[in-house]
C-alpha cells in the first residue's frame, strides 16, 4: 500500500515549473505529498514533471477526473513513473450513475494500476466502501471531524484517508467568512454529491443555499497558526491518516512551521 505521511500540501495556481520547485521544498521540509489539483482538465504531464523533478515525495493527483482523462493515459503515466511516487487520485464522476462510471474506470486500469496506488475522492457512504474495497483509501474534501470518524467506521482500520482541509488564515470571524464564501465552497455547494454530503453532515437546505454562518464555519479552519494547528490534530484524532493543507490559504512563513507541529 502507498502509505500515505501525516502532511499532505496543495496549491490552486502552481504552474509546472513553480510545482516542481515546491515540490522540491516540501520534500526537503518533511510533507508526504503534494496532491496536484487536476481542475478541468488532464495533469498527468505536469506530475510527470514533478516526480522526476524530485526524488522521494510523493506526487497525488487531486483529483483525476474520469469523465475527462482517458483510463489508457493514466495506465501509461502510472507505468512510466518509479512505484511509490504517483498516486493516482481519481474521482469526477458527475454523470447519472458516479458510483457504476467510477467502477467502470476501476476495471480499466485494473491490472496496471493496483488498488494500493490509487484513492478516490469519496464523500457518501457507497463511494467510501468503494474506496475501501477498490483503493487504498479516500480523499474527501469540505467535511467536519464527525465526517471523519464516520467514514472512518466505514473505512476500516487499513484503508487510508486523507482529507483536504479549507484552510483560512484570519483571525477576525467576518474576514474568514467573506474569504471562506469567495472560495472553492460557493461552487462546489451547487453540486449534487457535495450538497448531498452536507445534509449528511446535518446542513439544511437554507445553510447550502445561503453558505450560511454555521456552514462555514463547519466547514472551515482558521485562526492563528495555534489554532489551526489545534484543528487539525483534531481532524488526525478523529481518524485522519494525513491532512492536506491549500498552501495558497496560508502564510509562507507556517509551511516549515506545520511540518514541526504535525509530523
Amino acid at each position: 500500500m502507498t502509505k500515505l505521511g501525516p502532511l499532505g500540501a496543495t496549491h490552486s495556481t502552481l504552474d509546472t515549473d513553480a510545482a516542481v520547485a515546491t515540490a522540491a521544498e516540501l520534500e526537503e521540509l518533511g510533507y508526504a505529498t503534494l496532491w496536484l489539483a487536476g481542475g478541468q482538465g488532464n495533469n498527468l504531464p505536469r506530475i510527470a514533471e514533478v516526480v522526476r523533478g524530485t526524488s522521494r515525495i510523493q506526487v497525488a493527483s487531486g483529483i483525476l477526473s474520469v469523465d475527462r482523462v482517458p483510463s489508457a493515459e493514466v495506465v501509461a503515466a502510472y507505468a512510466d513513473l518509479p512505484a511509490g511516487r504517483f498516486v493516482v487520485g481519481l474521482g469526477g464522476a458527475h454523470g447519472a450513475r458516479p458510483l457504476a462510471a467510477l467502477n467502470d474506470y476501476l476495471d480499466e486500469i485494473e491490472q496496471a494500476v493496483p488498488p494500493t496506488a490509487r484513492i478516490l475522492s469519496a464523500l457518501g457512504p457507497r463511494m467510501l466502501e468503494l474506496a475501501r474495497d477498490r483503493a487504498s483509501g479516500a480523499y474527501p474534501y469540505l467535511v467536519t471531524t464527525d465526517y471523519v470518524a464516520s467514514a472512518r467506521e466505514i473505512l476500516g482500520t487499513g484503508p487510508q484517508l486523507a482529507v483536504l482541509m479549507n484552510v483560512v488564515a484570519a483571525t477576525d470571524v467576518a474576514a474568514m467568512r467573506d474569504v471562506a464564501r469567495r472560495g472553492s465552497l460557493k461552487f462546489l455547494a451547487g453540486l449534487p454529491g457535495y450538497a448531498a454530503n452536507f445534509r449528511r453532515m446535518g446542513f439544511t437546505d437554507a445553510d447550502i443555499a445561503d453558505l450560511s454562518d454555521r456552514l462555514v464555519d463547519g466547514l472551515t479552519v482558521w485562526g492563528d497558526f495555534d489554532a489551526v494547528v489545534a484543528r487539525l490534530r483534531e481532524y488526525r484524532a478523529a481518524g485522519a491518516d494525513q491532512v492536506v493543507v491549500p498552501l495558497d490559504g496560508v502564510p509562507r512563513e507556517w509551511w516549515p512551521e506545520l511540518v514541526k507541529a504535525l509530523v
